[in-house]
């Protein structure tokens, strides 16, 4: 009997978890970035190819990620709707130093950066089209 309640305890558990990360799988969090921060993180950016003309689109991806290429699409999809914002794409296994500091944990992570590198919107998991949307339209 006590093993049964453990059972039950655990699945109730584990369900509990895994409807928690799927509510937050593709919502756009604002990010509270600090001077300091974005002084640290600018020259990786620069160095990844990031620039300071246009908001930027920066998302994390691998060839063994596969919700990758639909963020790919939604990027794209709304990117060609509008003006004044590119796509940056980086392969996590080509800058580890990047993602480790913009504390990228899963993938797809998407980041909406405005013009001075800070980040404005953190994304994980794949975006409605409506919330990148949305990210950007805060700029």
């Amino acid at each position: 009997m006590t093993g049964i309640t453990v059972l039950l305890a655990v699945a109730v558990l584990a369900i509990a978890t895994g409807l928690y990360l799927r509510s937050r799988s593709g919502t756009v969090r604002a990010v509270r970035d600090t001077g300091s921060d974005t002084d640290a993180l600018r020259p990786l950016l620069l160095e990844a190819g990031i620039t300071t003309d246009t908001a930027t689109v920066l998302h994390f991806s691998a060839d063994w990620c596969g919700p990758c290429a639909a963020v790919r699409r939604v990027v794209g999809q709304v990117l060609n709707d509008r003006s004044g914002a590119r796509e940056v794409e980086l392969d996590i296994d080509a800058h580890p130093v990047l993602a480790r500091e913009l504390g990228v944990l899963s993938l797809p992570t998407t980041f909406v950066l405005d013009t001075e590198l800070r980040r404005r919107s953190r994304i994980a998991g794949v975006p409605s089209a409506a919330a990148l949307r949305s990210a950007l339209d805060a700029l």
